[in-house]
């Protein structure tokens, strides 16, 4: 099968994760540097100030984190679970309208595969900064995930 006809990981995300379609997310970058996905304007997510609730500026933030693990570990699936160990999130300003998340890795692919090599549960952050249309950042969140190894 040709890359060309694999589903991108924003599909794949869409498809396994039901809260990303009930959402809306929008999965427009998905590398193994960087993950970009955008959260549209939606009055039924929406706060009692009229910006998204914060619990889904968390799963958008969460949505964009997976994506990156997924693509930047996916030659690893075969052998080990990605899993969320612990998250934290700082909401920075009010947050209004479309909302993106950009996500990092914080740790270098090969260091990570190569604890896993070496018969390790490896650990590794992931930062995301979330923004406004206007390219305030809204929220910062760092996602702590490890590869589980098959048994």
């Amino acid at each position: 099968m040709s890359s060309e006809t694999l589903p991108s990981i924003g599909e794949m995300m869409a498809a396994s994760v039901p809260m990303a379609r009930t959402l809306n997310l929008e999965f427009t970058e998905t590398t193994a540097e960087r993950a970009v996905v955008r959260m549209p304007d939606q009055p039924d997510f929406h706060n009692h100030v009229g910006g998204p609730h914060a619990g889904a500026m968390f799963t958008l933030a969460e949505s964009a984190s997976g994506a990156i693990v997924m693509a930047a570990f996916n030659d690893q699936l075969g052998r080990a679970v990605p899993l969320a160990v612990r998250a934290e999130i700082g909401y920075k300003k009010l947050a209004m309208g479309p909302v993106t998340a950009t996500a990092e890795l914080g740790r270098p692919v090969a260091e990570v595969v190569a604890e896993l090599d070496a018969g390790e549960r490896p650990e590794f952050p992931v930062n995301i900064a979330i923004t406004r249309e206007d390219g305030a950042v809204t929220g910062e969140m760092s996602i702590v995930w490890t590869l589980r190894p098959n048994k």
